[in-house]
């Protein structure tokens, strides 16, 4: 198995053992450092194994970063379009 999929694992399997463990600002903190760490592995995954490999790991790693997905998708929401009531 190349050196980028075993980080690639590793970091998911950090992740997840991150989500189980408490914390008091809803794992913004941790979230960042995820994504401080996973964004070098996915170019290293993308440059060894391909762009297949990359989008799939891009997906994986969205799927577990999943809130901080959500609320970039609605800020930019926000800023393309403005502030619209919902009722």
């Amino acid at each position: 198995m190349p050196l980028s999929l075993t980080l690639a694992a590793l970091w998911a399997l950090v992740a997840n053992v991150l989500a189980l463990l408490p914390s008091r600002d809803n794992h913004w903190r941790r979230a960042y450092a995820l994504i401080a760490a996973g964004i070098p592995i996915l170019g290293l995954v993308t440059y060894e194994n391909g762009p297949w490999a990359g989008l799939i790991a891009l997906v994986a790693g969205m799927s577990v970063l999943r809130w901080p997905v959500i609320c970039v998708i609605r800020w930019v929401r926000w800023k393309s379009f403005g502030m619209r009531d919902h009722g």
